[in-house]
């Protein structure tokens, strides 16, 4: 015989609500995984008491009752099963599985039977149905009538609502029938009633789901919400998980309480309980019972005195009372070193935290995925701008979760985190990049498929580039005002010719058309711009002036840049440097020190240099000037002697030689308008003399 059973598509009925699931059965006991809120029930082989094997609508099925008086009920087995189901329990559990059926008269008479927490509806011998009592949240008596009311579960289409009992009266004095009977529904029932004293109370915490201040009274069986509008008594059984999740700002967290079924208000229904706290509350805490009973009770999981921060006193608390573990972030940390990722759902901002097991996000509206449920995970473009990222998730059962506004600087970090845990990742990317149309969600990509993650992040580089470059064009008036498009290559062509006699040598010959084209839009193009303007208004940097200190990282790379490459042979200089970043960010702060301490040190350097070229900066000012009034008057009257010699075609020499000799002029440092003048004559001389002599003087 195998040492364990399995059997999936099984269901199991709560409140209504047939919820799917699998079953496994092992030596220890049973096991059963929801496949809906991935909920895990544990029955010990040593507490079975009874098993009974009946028929039922969908199929066959099988309902345990333990010591303890608990009732479990699974549905959706074969027939054919049952002997091997039956062999095993009696092997293994050592409890015989008995064959049991329904009675199926319809008839509205019978006799009740408690057994646990199961109130059976016998005819006969028979049981015509069951209720379990957990079920029942309400029971009034009346004159020989007892009437219960049931929870309601959102998720069953057809739901019990209430049901009534006609007790008839016994001759016997031996008390009240209708009492007795109510008696018993109460006892097992999932009735709240606040009765006695609550273990410990909590003042004023804040609560943002549902939202406001309320007062939270822990009592053995339930939490009791106070708040100043509405109450709401929450049963143990109802929490689902627990989880404690630290604030991106490293001063707050949230405590965060997942509830199957939610609390109502209205139409509104509330999953999760999010509590928020500050670290640095404190408080003392006392416990109202005794010590023995605190030590009976929580096996040494709480004490009668305690004392810390208000967050840990509450989750501590909780903890022992719903006996669940406490959910904390794994390993995964951002960019920013946080374990949770800014980003937006629906028309809110909040925080997603990647956990070891799944995703939750908090706060409005609260969304927990477990991975065991999602059937891919996609990086989509952002639709508002190239910033950002959007990370969805489509869930095995259709539905989908979209967080926006990620980002880019996020995305290495969650890819990894993704691939790591071996999720589908969709490439819907590449395929509409290719395709230019959305692709079904049928097409996924590989878990460890980085072509994606290298393409967006080459994108984003690109369009980085584009943004660059538009800045640097608009960056000056001047610029845009003397671009002309087609003279630009002329004008630059004439001022820095290098070979003056190779042009005055084509004066002759079929290239005069041009040269006269070039002579004619020569005074335009000069006139237009305005370099000693620009000059004026910013100030050209010194390449005499000390260069600015490198920062500890860039110091630390440019050391280690070579030996990154060695040993990641062929990576690309994207690659590169996000490997530079997180061995950076993963050294510790011994190794840091020293790349400081050089950092440092070029910066005393730094100063040090930028004192002594400040020092002499003053005695070079006063040459500067005269050297700016100096290019204005040279300016002016080169402009004037070239308005007046273009009008010749004749002289096309002429021209070079003007802007040589303003040229020429112009970095010559004295302002007198003698040199002016004397400047001026050595023009004219040199328009007459030959091009190979002209290209000696202005040389």
């Amino acid at each position: 015989m195998a040492d364990t059973l399995e059997f999936n598509d099984i269901y199991q009925e709560v409140k209504g609500s047939m919820n799917d699931g699998r079953l496994r059965l092992s030596k220890v006991g049973l096991m059963y995984k929801n496949s809906k809120t991935g909920k895990v029930e544990n029955i010990a082989a040593a507490d079975l008491a009874e098993g009974v094997w009946r028929r039922v609508a969908l199929g066959y099925g099988i309902k345990l009752l333990t010591r303890a008086g608990h009732v479990y009920k699974y549905d959706g087995f074969r027939e054919a099963e049952y002997e091997k189901i039956s062999d095993y329990f009696k092997t293994q559990f050592h409890v015989d599985l008995v064959e049991k059926d329904l009675c199926v008269k319809g008839w509205n008479w019978g006799s009740a039977r408690f057994g646990g927490q199961l109130l059976s509806f016998d005819i006969g011998e028979q049981p015509a149905f069951e209720l379990p009592l957990s079920n029942v949240s309400q029971c009034t008596t009346g004159k020989n009538e007892v009437t219960l009311e049931f929870h309601q579960n959102d998720d069953s289409e057809v739901s019990l609502m209430e049901i009534r009992f006609y007790v008839p009266p016994t001759q016997e004095d031996g008390g009240d029938p209708v009492e007795a009977f109510a008696k018993n529904v109460l006892s097992k029932a999932d009735v709240i009633q606040a009765t006695g004293d609550a273990v410990c109370i909590f003042r004023e915490l804040q609560c943002l789901t549902p939202r406001g201040r309320y007062d939270i009274r822990i009592y053995p069986s339930f939490l009791h919400l106070h708040g100043k509008t509405f109450d709401y008594k929450i049963p143990y059984t109802t929490v689902l998980r627990l989880f404690l999740l630290p604030h991106k700002d490293q001063r707050q967290m949230f405590f965060v309480i997942s509830l199957d079924p939610p609390i109502k208000q209205g139409q509104t229904r509330y999953h999760f309980l999010i509590l928020l706290f500050s670290k640095d509350e404190d408080i003392t805490l006392t416990l109202n019972m005794s010590e023995e009973e605190v030590e009976k009770r929580f096996e040494g999981k709480l004490k009668k005195n305690m004392s810390g921060c208000l967050y840990e006193m509450v989750s501590r608390v909780m903890k022992a009372l719903v006996n669940r573990k406490i959910t904390v972030p794994g390993n995964f940390q951002g960019h920013s070193g946080a374990q949770c990722i800014t980003c937006s759902y629906k028309a809110s901002s909040g925080l997603l935290y990647p956990l070891e097991r799944g995703f939750i996000y908090v706060h409005k509206p609260p969304v927990h995925v477990r991975f065991d449920e999602v059937n891919c995970v996609n990086f989509a473009r952002g639709t508002t701008t190239t910033r950002s990222f959007d990370f969805e998730i489509e869930t095995k059962q259709g539905s989908q979760y979209t967080f926006s506004n990620i980002e880019r600087e996020e995305y290495g970090k969650l890819f990894d985190f993704v691939n790591a845990k071996k999720l589908n990742i969709k490439n819907r990317g590449l395929k509409e990049k290719s395709q230019g149309a959305k692709q079904p969600y049928d097409d996924y990509a590989d878990s460890d498929d980085d072509q994606q993650h290298d393409a967006y992040l080459e994108r984003m580089k690109e369009e980085g580039k584009i943004r660059e470059n538009a800045d640097s064009d608009d960056s000056g008036d001047e610029t845009d005002e003397s671009f002309n498009p087609g003279e630009e290559e002329d004008e630059v062509a004439e001022e820095f010719d290098s070979n003056p006699s190779a042009s005055s040598s084509s004066a002759g010959s079929d290239d005069d058309e041009a040269e006269k084209k070039k002579k004619a839009k020569k005074p335009k193009i000069v006139k237009e711009r305005k370099p000693r303007k620009k000059a004026e208004g910013k100030k050209a940097k010194d390449p005499a002036a000390p260069k600015r200190p490198m920062s500890a990282y860039m110091l630390w790379l440019n050391a280690s840049r070579e030996k990154i490459k060695s040993e990641n042979p062929g990576i690309s200089i994207t690659d590169l440097s996000k490997k530079a970043g997180e061995i950076w960010k993963g050294m510790g702060k011994d190794k840091k020190e020293e790349w400081d301490r050089k950092a440092e040190e070029a910066k005393r350097d730094y100063e040090k240099a930028m004192k002594e070229y400040n020092e002499k900066a003053p005695s070079d000012a006063p040459k500067k000037d005269k050297k700016t009034k100096t290019e204005k008057k040279t300016a002016v009257k080169s402009e004037k002697g070239k308005s007046v010699k273009s009008a010749s075609p004749a002289k096309t020499p002429v021209k070079t030689n003007i802007v040589k000799s303003k040229e020429f002029v112009s970095s010559d440092e004295s302002s007198s308008d003698e040199s002016t003048h004397k400047k001026e004559s050595e023009d004219e001389e040199m328009a007459s003399t030959p091009p190979s002599s002209n290209e000696s003087g202005s040389d």
